[in-house]
């Protein structure tokens, strides 16, 4: 059987091999080229795109001759022609699908229904998702629930070979790696089927790769994604038949982690970003990389080292099936070092939010102090009492100081405001920092008008340093919070007044009431 699989291989190689020039120069010859029109794109020159279809070809005279020639000379058959049948008929339907989409061009969800039907002529055939099960416990699926989730099994990793597909080289090659593993995974499980297959499309896209490797003269192309995606899914599918749940299930998760792991991010920060979910972009892993420095070689070399690592972690879960739980943390944990690497901006507001929630209850806490303080500021009507307020609600919350700026002359003297200090631009400063706020690197301006409408100028919550977050949202200072602080002002500032002027010679502070619609000067 080794010997078969050899020649499998090598055979199918050497098709694709002559097969990939040939559909090169028959695509140049018609002018069937892809220019570069897209930001994402990284090719400069118009290349063919449809490199999917030396695959097929190569990879079905492959499976055609293993069928016949046993047959022919009367050997043991290896492969069954239904068997074959009930595979390759849908994936015949996908690699169509693609081919159009390179020549003509089909949207998203007309792409998502021919695949799903795919998905279903291949569960009606036997394969599909039918198992479930924790540890040693194992459970039937109703056809209701497994042919849903043998859709989207289908639909997740037809569509994310085809959205690895960016870089020259990079999706060939990584389903190459995939494929390997998925064909050592067969051999250990003694399925000759699927050995054949996986063999098969491993030679296939072994021989294309010759010309799709950076720099490339010709593409995969949609014909070529969707069906090497296609094919991988449905292995994985014939694969689990036999395998313990857990395995079955984790297995092809983790050998595919790549085109999964950048599908995944796909819709998340697409989501998160309010972008379309099925328009194209270009910050997939791949393109951050190139944004990192990285050459398209490079970039194509490094993400063939982490599929590389996924399949190995996953031949890892195939002889030491008792380490799953271990397997699985640390692949996710080497994936989440991974994408903190890559900087999305989408996660790390993710990260920020999550850090939040951590906080939650001093965001609590801090947030009740400012509700109490807002109770408190309706009974207050002199400036030591403001301030008092103020320094108790803010100073545990993280700021360091506050500054009152009012405008125009009124004649009250500056003592008529501590433990506020006059500063000689005519504001008025408290701080509670050692180091006190010359010049504070952060400040929050709320505008002073009471329900009246009357402005009283501005307030300033200050601090000497941003890179400690606040446990607080700010909107709830801009509320009720900054209109009992106006009413506490306008308090203050009236019982100021029936206090008459200072004769003490002291310098007068800038400060008076404006009327509604008034602008400060």
């Amino acid at each position: 059987m080794i010997a078969l699989y050899s020649s499998v291989f090598l055979l199918c190689c050497l098709l694709s091999l002559l097969a990939t020039r040939l559909v090169r120069d028959l695509a140049r010859f018609h002018g069937w080229l892809e220019a570069p029109r897209l930001d994402r794109h990284v090719h400069t020159v118009p290349l063919p795109r449809i490199g999917g279809v030396a695959i097929f070809v190569s990879f079905a005279i492959t499976i055609a001759m293993v069928i016949s020639i046993p047959r022919w000379f009367g050997l043991p058959i290896v492969l069954s022609a239904k068997s074959i049948a009930t595979l390759l008929g849908p994936a015949f339907i996908v690699f169509l699908l693609g081919l159009y989409d390179d020549l003509r061009g089909v949207g998203p969800y007309w792409k998502f229904l021919v695949e799903a039907g795919a998905a279903v002529l291949l569960f009606t055939g036997g394969y599909g998702i039918n198992r479930f099960g924790l540890g040693s416990a194992d459970h039937s699926i109703q056809s209701f629930i497994a042919l849903p989730l043998t859709i989207l099994w289908v639909l997740l990793i037809t569509n994310a070979f085809n959205l690895i597909d960016g870089l020259d080289g990079l999706a060939a090659g990584s389903a190459f790696f995939s494929t390997i593993v998925v064909f050592m995974i067969s051999l250990h499980s003694a399925n000759p089927i699927m050995c054949c297959l996986s063999i098969a499309l491993a030679g296939a896209i072994l021989g294309f790769l010759r010309f799709n490797f950076n720099p490339a003269t010709i593409f995969l192309g949609d014909s070529g994604s969707l069906f090497i995606g296609f094919m991988l899914s449905e292995m994985a599918l014939v694969g689990a038949q036999k395998a313990p749940t857990m395995v079955a299930v984790a297995i092809p998760i983790v050998s595919l982690g790549l085109p999964i792991l950048d599908v995944f991010l796909a819709v998340v920060r697409r989501f998160l970003g309010r972008k379309p979910l099925f328009k194209g972009d270009g910050d997939h892993v791949h393109h951050k990389l190139l944004k990192r420095g990285l050459s398209q070689r490079e970039a194509v070399l490094l993400l063939y080292a982490v599929t590389a690592a996924f399949g190995f972690m996953s031949l890892v879960l195939l002889h030491q099936r008792s380490t799953i739980a271990l397997v699985l943390g640390l692949t996710g944990l080497a994936v989440l070092v991974g994408v903190q690497q890559l900087r999305y901006g989408e996660f790390d507001e993710v990260l920020s939010l999550m850090q939040r929630a951590t906080h939650r209850r001093q965001i609590v806490a801090n947030h009740v102090a400012v509700r109490r303080a807002t109770e408190s500021l309706k009974h207050c009507n002199q400036f030591q009492m403001i301030c008092r307020v103020l320094q108790a609600t803010l100073e545990p919350v993280g700021f360091d100081g506050i500054r009152f700026q009012m405008m125009h002359p009124n004649g009250f003297a500056p003592s008529s405001f501590l433990p506020l200090a006059y500063e000689p631009d005519g504001k008025l400063v408290l701080t509670w920092s050692e180091t006190g706020i010359d010049d504070p690197s952060w400040e929050l301006r709320l505008e002073l008008m009471t329900d009246s409408n009357n402005r009283w100028g501005y307030v300033s919550l200050l601090r000497n340093s941003g890179l400690k977050a606040i446990a607080l949202d700010v909107n709830i200072l801009s509320g009720e919070f900054c209109g009992a602080l106006s009413r506490a002002v306008e308090q203050a500032c009236n019982r100021l007044e029936t206090t008459p002027p200072t004769q003490s010679g002291e310098p007068i502070p800038q400060f008076r009431k404006f009327a509604a619609g008034s602008t400060p000067r």
